[in-house]
Parts: structure tokens; sequence; C-alpha cells
């Protein structure tokens, strides 16, 4: 695994190094938008509508826009400031509480937590008080010059931080529309319903659950591509970089090669070319 960051741990007087991994993964498919006439990746440009022009790096800056239309411009040595007074390497742990007492609602992304150099036996002594206790920590830290809630709890026998949002993100149940108020429900109804309930209810095995869907449409690529419906940008435009959908498919599109050469000019036209040039051409076909 890639390490995302790496910090420590605090509650009260204990510090335990720990390093941050991603522990989930978008298994999203990423289709490509193109050109339909050529099959061209679509470019996306950074173009001001009002100059009517494209811009470079140095000409974009960052913004609010606190009414509509009229913003307040925020400095790189604005926000440079604010990234170092906030650029605290550490999770503080605040407060332990039970998991139980916070909605799913409010959990964001999780990541894994190993200890880091010289951390295992306070990353173990942590790990076990949370498994005895049957608590789980709440975290204040920074990451990405963002400052998140987070969770410490014990998954496996590994330490988990998931970021959760704070309370004015997440909206109000109130205002969601057309929300029925008490209504009067038959019994025989309530009763089928529950019974439902009852015949689906088993224990929860992720492993038996997956995406229909992507592995459908994963399927429908490669068939595509085995029935060669490929296409390839043509050769003037810009190339990129090709990402395999899943390693198993182990499925590879051939690029298209050009079928014609330059003619050769006669050899009596032939100009006589330094050394040095014939030189770096027969390295450079010996490394092709």
């Amino acid at each position: 695994m890639h390490t995302m960051w790496k910090g420590s741990i605090r509650f009260g007087l204990v510090n335990i190094p720990v390093k941050l991994y991603a522990a989930t993964e978008d298994k999203d498919i990423k289709l490509r938008s193109l050109h339909k006439e050529c099959h061209t990746p679509i470019k996306y440009e950074k173009k001001c509508p009002n100059c009517d022009r494209e811009l470079e790096a140095d000409d974009i800056v960052k913004g609010y826009e606190y009414v509509k239309g009229k913003f307040v411009i925020l400095s790189e040595e604005d926000l440079k400031d604010l990234k170092e007074e906030h650029a605290d390497k550490a999770v503080e742990i605040v407060d332990f509480v039970k998991l139980e007492d916070i909605d799913p609602i409010y959990f964001n992304r999780s990541y894994f937590l190993g200890p880091g150099d010289n951390g295992s036996k306070a990353y173990a002594l942590l790990r076990e008080a949370l498994k005895q206790s049957g608590r789980i920590g709440i975290a204040e830290m920074t990451i990405r010059s963002k400052q998140q809630m987070a969770v410490v709890r014990v998954y496996k026998n590994c330490l988990v931080m998931e970021t959760i949002h704070y309370p004015d993100e997440v909206r109000s149940a109130d205002e969601v529309p057309s929300v029925p108020e008490q209504t009067d429900i038959q019994k025989k109804e309530l009763d089928t319903a529950m019974m439902l309930i009852d015949q689906l209810t088993a224990e929860f095995d992720p492993e038996q659950y997956k995406d229909d869907y992507r592995e459908a449409l994963l399927r429908l690529i490669q068939t595509k591509i085995e029935q060669n419906e490929g296409t390839a940008v043509p050769e003037d435009a810009p190339r990129e970089n090709v990402v395999d959908l899943m390693s198993q498919l182990q499925a590879s599109i051939e690029k298209s090669k050009t079928a014609s050469k330059k003619p050769k000019e006669p050899a009596a036209e032939t100009k006589k070319e330094p050394a040095s040039a014939g030189k770096k051409k027969r390295t450079a076909r010996k490394k092709a």
C-alpha cells in the first residue's frame, strides 16, 4: 500500500507514530468523452469567458463568492499562512465513545492506520485498550489542508481512522420534501412487512454482494475488444496514457501504425551528414 500521510495519534501523554493508507478504492468504470466523428478524447480547457482566451496556471487565483457575482480573493500567501497554522501532523483523540452512538450518516471515508517507526508497542496498546473497552476514539486532525473530525477504531487486527462530517455538514432531515407524518397503518399490513423482514434477516456477509452493473459493463467492453471494435487516437492527436479497466481482463488495445512511409530520396541527392549525426541515428535505431 502507498503511504498517504505520516504523523501520530495522541491521547493524553501517549504519542503513537502512524502511517495512513487508503482503506477503500473506487472501482467505478471511468468512460472517456470522445469526439463522435474522429474518436479523439475531448480536451477541457481553462478559458475565461469574459476575456475569451485560454488561461495558464499563473493566471488563476482562488476566490470565494460571498454574494452572486461578487468574490473575495484569497492569495497564495493567505492560504499558505492558514495551512502552516493548521499543519499539525497529529490525530488528536479528544473523547472516547461507543460506536453505536454515532449515526452512519456522519461517516465519510475510511483509512487504515499502520504503526510508524518505533510505534509498534504503543500501537498494539491502543488497539487492545479499544478492544477491551468497547469504545472508539473521537479525534481531530488536518489532512490535505483540511481540518477533519475522525473516529479511530479497531477493524479486525488493524486500527482504522474514519473521517466524519461535522454536524453543520449534515443537512436536516426536516428539509426533505413530502416526508409523511405519522399515518394509520393497518395491523395486517405491518405484520406482513415484519414477516418479510424476518424472512430476509441474515448475518451480514459483504462477500455475497457484488456490483452486477460494473461486471456486465466490463463484459461488454471485453466483448467489443475481442470483436476488434476498438479505436485509436489519430496520429496527429496528443498521445495519452491508456489505463486498463481491470487487471484480470488483461485486455490491451493495439495502437494503429503508420501505413505509409515517406519515399527515400535518390542517392544522388542525398546530402552527406556529419559523422556525429550518423552516430546519433545508429544509436537511436539500436535503442528502438
